[in-house]
C-alpha cells in the first residue's frame, strides 16, 4: 500500500536535538539521572507512602520513553497506551492460568506480549505518516478499549481483573516488602532501558530513525528502508509500553480497560513533551514531575489538578520548548563551546 499524499500534517513537537560536545561541559543529564535514582530510592525510606507513586512514576517514564522514540521520527502516537493495557491483560491472564508464576516472569511475559502486539499493529500502521499515523493508533486503542469492556465474562468488563500478589524471585513477600522489591526493580529497569535506548539512538539504526523526520526521501535514495527502520522503532516503543503496563499491573494488582483509554495515551505524550526527547532521562524527569504535580494538586486543589498540569505544560512550551532534557543538553553544549574556544 502506498503512502497517502496529503496536505494535512500533524507536526510532531518541533524539538531539535542539539549536538553534544564530548568530554566537556557539565554533564547535566547524568547529574539529573543520578539525582533521580537517589531520590527514588531514598525518599520512600523517609516517607514509605511514596513507594507506590515512585513505582508508578517509573512506569510512566518507561512508557513515555517508548513514545519519545517515535517522536524522534516525527510521528506522534495517540494510542500507545493500548500496548501497556494489552500487556497488563496478558500478565493478568498468565497469573490466573499459572498462579505459581514469579513477578519477574510476569514482567517478561508483559514485555514480550507488548513487543509482539506492537509488531502486529506496526506492520500496518508504520506505512502511514503524520495525522494518519496518530489517528490510526488512536482508533486501534479505542477498539481494544471497547472489546475489553464488552467481553465481561472473559475480561471482567469495566471492573477489570484482579491479580493475587505473586512471588518475587521465588520469595513470598508481605505487601511492604513486595512494594520495596518492586520499587528497586522499577529503578533498575528504568536505568537499564534508559541506557539501552540511548545506545540505540546513537547507533546507525537510531540515527536513521531520526532522519525519517528530516528527510525520509533521502534515506530511500541511499538504500535504507524507512518502513523497516520505523517498524523496529515502533516495536521497541511498544515493548517499553508493555514493560510499563506489566509493572503497573503487578504493583496495582488490578488491570482495567481504562489503562488503554486515549487519556492515558495523552498522558504519555504529555510526559514525553514535558521531559523532552533530547536524552532518555527527560522521560523520567517528566514522569516524576507529572506524577507528583498530579498527586499534590489532587490533594490541595481537588478537581483542578488538570488545570495545574495544563499550566505547567504551557509554561514549558513557552520557556523550554525542547523540554527539560533539551534545556540541559543545550546548556551543556553551550558550555562545551565556551571551553573549546
Amino acid at each position: 500500500m502506498s503512502k497517502p499524499e496529503t496536505s494535512i500534517s500533524l507536526a510532531a513537537p518541533d524539538i531539535k536535538v542539539p549536538r553534544i560536545e564530548r568530554k566537556t561541559g557539565v554533564p547535566y543529564t547524568k547529574i539529573a539521572a543520578a539525582l533521580l535514582v537517589v531520590s527514588a530510592l531514598l525518599m520512600p525510606v523517609v516517607l514509605p507512602w511514596l513507594k507506590t507513586p515512585v513505582i508508578f512514576a517509573a512506569c510512566f517514564g518507561i512508557a513515555a520513553l517508548g513514545v519519545s522514540i517515535l517522536i524522534r521520527a516525527g510521528q506522534v502516537s495517540f494510542g500507545h497506551a493500548m500496548f501497556a493495557c494489552a500487556a497488563g491483560y496478558a500478565v493478568a491472564f498468565a497469573a490466573r492460568w499459572w498462579s505459581q508464576l514469579d513477578s519477574v516472569v510476569l514482567l517478561v511475559i508483559g514485555t514480550a506480549f507488548g513487543a509482539f502486539f506492537g509488531l502486529v499493529v506496526g506492520l500496518f500502521v508504520v506505512r502511514y505518516r503524520a495525522i494518519f499515523f496518530g489517528m490510526l493508533n488512536l482508533a486501534l486503542s479505542m477498539v481494544l478499549f471497547a472489546v475489553l469492556g464488552k467481553f465481561f465474562h472473559l475480561t471482567g468488563g469495566t471492573d477489570g481483573l484482579r491479580l493475587a500478589r505473586s512471588s518475587f524471585l521465588g520469595m513470598q513477600l508481605e505487601r511492604d516488602d513486595f512494594e520495596t522489591a518492586l520499587l528497586i526493580s522499577a529503578v533498575v529497569l528504568a536505568v537499564t532501558v534508559g541506557v539501552l535506548v540511548q545506545r540505540y539512538l546513537s547507533s546507525v539504526a537510531g540515527q536513521a530513525l531520526t532522519a525519517i523526520k528530516t528527510n525520509e526521501t533521502r534515506l530511500e535514495y541511499v538504500g535504507l528502508s524507512t518502513y523497516r527502520i520505523l517498524l523496529v522503532g515502533y516495536v521497541l516503543s511498544a515493548a517499553l509500553c508493555g514493560l510499563s503496563g506489566a509493572m503497573f499491573v503487578i504493583a496495582q494488582g488490578l488491570v482495567t480497560p481504562e489503562m488503554g483509554y486515549w487519556i492515558r495515551s495523552g498522558e504519555f505524550i504529555f510526559i514525553a513533551i514535558l521531559g523532552g526527547i533530547a536524552h532518555p532521562v527527560g522521560a523520567f524527569l517528566g514522569a516524576a514531575i507529572f506524577e507528583f504535580v498530579k498527586l499534590f494538586a489532587a490533594a490541595y486543589l481537588t478537581g483542578a489538578w488538570q488545570m495545574v498540569l495544563g499550566i505547567v505544560l504551557i509554561a514549558m512550551v513557552f520557556f523550554a520548548p525542547m523540554g527539560i532534557s533539551g534545556l540541559m543538553v543545550r546548556l551543556q553544549a553551550k558550555q562545551s563551546k565556551g571551553e573549546n574556544r
